[in-house]
């Protein structure tokens, strides 16, 4: 599970860039009850989605030339210029080099060498996300990508994970449980899976990664998606020892699963 106190290697941030946020504020205040909080006094693109005055994620707009609408998963690091070498020297690209947000904390961005994109924070007073792995905030992350043992070799070597298979039900290939070293089951925070390139539509075949937000009803959640202008690409399912699940994509092609959990 994932939690607030973030330790080293551990999702501990999002954010979503779109083309227009007034949609994405009404589409996710919908689906997951989230609120808007601007950063600054009359922003209104760049702020905080809240959940009880707590942060569970963040909105801007897009800032890369060609990017196309995807939430961003950020790791916990203890230093971003270190991680941005290891990057370099594992075959993976720094996409923006480290900087500062004031003194909340220091981040960059990355693509793997399969090409999925993911980032890193180095907290200063920030450490990070205020509200996890409870209803409308972030529970889970979810690598889709192209060579499972390569992605395996990158992320442990940068981001000192430990890695569990299991088999995927009816045959389904293999599915791996990612969490930091030596933390156990209790800590883990994510999967990964192999998946043929035609598989990945959103990306045209790039790997990807995608968040798993909470919900206490997915069935109402996913009334909420088509009805605000976002679809349903899988589900909902019942997945043993899981719960309920399904795969949706916002009004701008941004990729999320609702779950939820089995003990609810």
């Amino acid at each position: 599970m994932i939690t607030t106190d973030f330790a080293l290697g551990s999702p501990c941030w999002i954010d979503l860039g779109v083309p227009d946020s007034a949609t994405a504020k009404s589409f996710y205040g919908a689906v997951l009850g989230w609120t808007f909080q601007p950063f600054g006094s009359g922003e209104e693109e760049f702020g905080s989605f809240q959940v009880d005055g707590k942060t569970v994620a963040a909105l801007g707009p897009l800032t890369e030339e060609g990017a196309r609408s995807a939430w961003m998963i950020y790791f916990r690091t203890a230093d971003a210029e270190a991680a941005a070498r290891a990057v370099r020297e594992a075959g993976g690209t720094v996409r923006v080099e480290p900087f500062d947000i004031d003194d909340y904390g220091r981040m960059a961005q990355f693509s793997d060498p399969q090409g999925g994109q993911f980032a890193v924070w180095q907290p200063g007073k920030s450490p990070g996300l205020e509200a996890v792995d409870e209803p409308g905030s972030l529970m889970w992350v979810e690598l889709y990508t192209t060579d499972a043992a390569a992605a395996k070799g990158f992320y442990g070597g940068l981001l000192g994970w430990d890695f569990q298979d299991m088999p995927m039900p009816g045959d389904g290939g293999t599915y791996t449980l990612l969490g930091p070293a030596g933390a156990g089951q209790e800590r883990q925070h994510g999967g990964l899976m192999e998946m043929p390139a035609a598989d990945l539509t959103p990306t045209g075949g790039r790997p990807y990664w995608h968040p798993v937000f909470h919900t206490t009803d997915a069935d109402a959640a996913l009334a909420k998606v088509t009805e605000h202008g976002g679809s349903v690409q899988m589900g909902p399912a019942d997945m043993e020892g899981v719960g309920r699940l399904a795969v949706c994509t916002d009004p701008f092609g941004a990729d999320f699963v609702l779950l939820k959990p089995v003990d609810m």
